[in-house]
């Protein structure tokens, strides 16, 4: 089965909030969309191109200083339409989660495996930094009661939240296994 190019909706997602630079749209990729979908600046620019050749979007060339130009993006009625018709798609199946700690975790034999303990910490280490990246995200972006106003980026900031303690207490069960 074909791979669905997703990148061309998250695009227009972007877009549908409104007008953007192609180095706006990289910057949502490090800070919100960044934290359930990745893209590199080497995908984004060639997907913008192919969309405005699609008609889903256009945009307007505007100098910033005495030279520097910079194209801003807006969505077409085309790729609103596009936009519309994919969040309407029915999901048919799970995504494949990829943990490189989960499958190093697999080839594990041994409960006295000495490499263990240092995997584990590690894990904890970088999923607590996650967590309180997440937790200040959610006071920066929702302070007080904004979350009617982007109510889905709420939802995904909270699931993530939600995994990465989850996620934790998990690890914690896992030394807490190895110690009994």
């Amino acid at each position: 089965m074909a791979q669905k190019n997703t990148l061309q909706y998250i695009i227009l997602g972007m877009l549908q909030e409104g007008q953007k630079t192609g180095y706006d749209i990289k910057t949502a990729f490090t800070t919100e969309i960044g934290e359930f979908w990745q893209a590199k600046h080497s995908q984004i620019y060639p997907e913008l191109s192919k969309l405005t050749k699609k008609g889903w979007i256009n945009f307007q060339t505007e100098i910033v200083g005495t030279k520097l130009e910079k194209k801003v993006y807006s969505l077409t009625d085309a790729g609103r339409i596009a936009l519309l018709e994919w969040l309407k798609e029915p999901l048919t199946e799970l995504p494949t989660n990829k943990d490189e700690f989960v499958l190093k975790l697999y080839f594990i034999k041994s409960i006295e495996d000495e490499r263990l303990p240092e995997m584990i910490q590690q894990q904890i280490e970088l999923h607590q930094k996650k967590l309180e990246h997440l937790e200040s995200r959610r006071h920066i972006v929702f302070p007080d009661e904004k979350i009617q106003e982007n109510y889905g980026h709420y939802l995904i900031l909270m699931h993530a939240i939600h995994r990465e303690e989850e996620y934790l207490s998990w690890l914690g069960s896992l030394g807490a296994t190895r110690k009994a």
